[in-house]
């Protein structure tokens, strides 16, 4: 069951007690929208839990949930980062669009959606007080984690003037990818379980060398025995529900926001995820159920890699 910010304060394990945010965004139907016509895109507000370990100006964290939405798991992300010094803000893009999964259907609002409310995030907290506006980074969880690297590599085509200072991609899906993966000065990390069923390791591989040649820093790392959310508290399940299609191909977007069919190319204006994703299953790529949890001490791996990744933000 996700957990829905609206007016509720959360205290974490260290006692630090959250205050609430109210962060303008959009709901744009495609990427084409959100680059090409951000004008015409309906607008909604998110709930967001802001925790400040400290009254001196600190760098900040934006954690942003999957598939299931804001769990414990992502409290305890918080929880460890607050201990090292850095601020947080854990977002959830569920309760106001009236969305309690997308497990089994990614498309109740598009990807484009999810990379606008990071961009809007960034740009909104980065004129609170106590926030280095310049060290503000990402860690996105599954569809999260994919947000955040579309919104790593969507935000130059972008009007939103505060630049990501680094995104932390947990199992992201990659089969959305831009043509021109150029992040600037984003650090860049993603980390994923050998035996994930949700999410291709070559596309995250792939969009890894991407980053890199097009300059930046970027890096991977694949786990042993590890699946999907392998981070999280609950043993290894299968969530029968789940529509899965990760050997289909990649899905490219153009600087304008176009998306580039795998077969037949420029997709037009008016073409949604959800029809390429439909693609992808009619072509045979799609199945129902993968499995997601944890094994003995996989957790403990995961928050040390990423422990170790936001240390130049202490």
């Amino acid at each position: 069951m996700a957990l829905f910010l609206d007016h509720q304060s959360l205290r974490l394990e260290n006692g630090l007690i959250g205050s609430s945010v109210r962060i303008a965004t959009g709901n744009p139907l495609n990427f084409y929208q959100a680059i090409s016509e951000p004008k015409s895109i309906e607008t909604v507000e998110i709930w967001g839990q802001l925790f400040q370990p400290s009254s001196e100006k600190s760098s900040l964290v934006i954690v942003v949930p999957g598939s299931l939405g804001l769990s414990e798991s992502h409290i305890f992300k918080a929880k460890l980062l607050t201990d090292a010094g850095i601020s947080v803000c854990l977002v959830d893009p569920f309760g106001e669009r009236g969305v309690e999964s997308t497990v089994s259907n990614q498309a109740q609002y598009s990807f484009a959606a999810s990379a606008m409310d990071i961009l809007s995030a960034v740009d909104f907290l980065s004129t609170l007080k106590g926030v280095d506006s310049d060290r503000i980074g990402v860690q996105g969880h599954s569809r999260g984690g994919s947000a955040a690297l579309l919104a790593a590599t969507m935000q130059k085509f972008t009007n939103f003037t505060k630049p990501i200072a680094a995104v932390y991609a947990a199992y992201p899906w990659c089969g959305l990818q831009f043509i021109d993966p150029s992040v600037g000065k984003t650090k860049v990390r993603s980390i994923i379980g050998d035996q994930d069923e949700w999410c291709s390791i070559q596309q995250v591989q792939g969009f890894t060398q991407a980053l890199k040649m097009a300059g930046a820093e970027s890096s991977i790392k694949i786990v042993a025995g590890a699946h999907h959310g392998f981070d999280r508290s609950s043993p290894v399940e299968l969530a029968s529900e789940a529509s899965v299609a990760r050997g289909a191909p990649t899905i490219y977007i153009k600087e304008n926001g176009i998306y580039m069919h795998p077969i037949f190319g420029d997709s037009g204006r008016e073409v949604n995820e959800r029809d390429l994703m439909l693609y992808g299953i009619r072509a045979g790529y799609g199945n129902l159920g993968a499995r997601i949890g944890t094994s003995e001490g996989l957790a403990d791996v995961f928050h040390q890699d990423m422990m170790g990744f936001w240390d130049f933000f202490v």
